[in-house]
């Protein structure tokens, strides 16, 4: 799963950490404990990729657990180390390969298990719609509108 270079941004969230293993930039994120409010710089506020649950977003950072005494973070990967601040975006738009199905313009976007879309999904949640259909390496732009 990845993301293309082409999106935008209108709203995004830091108030969040990532701790469950690794996660590739793309994936639909969910909230892993409940957090405490509005502060932002608490360790319980956790997301997890999603597999249920309301969707916080989609995940813009490669999270990567890596021992950092031998190596350090790409930056220009916009790598996260596990445990560390991610950034979640709620509304703009992604071209992302983290689509299963073949959707076509203006399909709903489902979240459903690890993947951004999936129009065959009934009963999950819709974080926002298609504005394309997938090109000829499964890239396709998806409009991200939460709440």
């Amino acid at each position: 799963m990845a993301l293309k270079s082409d999106r935008y941004e209108l709203q995004t969230d830091i108030s969040f950490f990532y701790n469950e293993g690794t996660a590739t930039r793309g994936c639909v994120v969910v909230h892993d404990t409940a957090g405490s409010g509005a502060a932002m710089d608490q360790g319980v506020n956790l997301v997890k990729k999603h597999t249920s649950g309301v969707p916080v977003g989609v995940l813009l950072n490669d999270v990567v657990n890596k021992d950092l005494t031998r190596t350090h973070l790409n930056q220009h990967k916009d790598e996260v180390q596990k445990g560390g601040k991610v950034t979640v975006l709620r509304k703009g738009y992604v071209v992302t390969n983290a689509i299963t199905g073949t959707p076509s313009a203006g399909d709903a976007a489902y979240a459903s298990e690890v993947v951004a879309g999936n129009v065959a999904t009934s009963g999950t949640y819709t974080v926002g719609r298609f504005v394309s259909t997938k090109d000829e390496d499964g890239y396709a732009k998806v409009e991200v509108n939460l709440p």
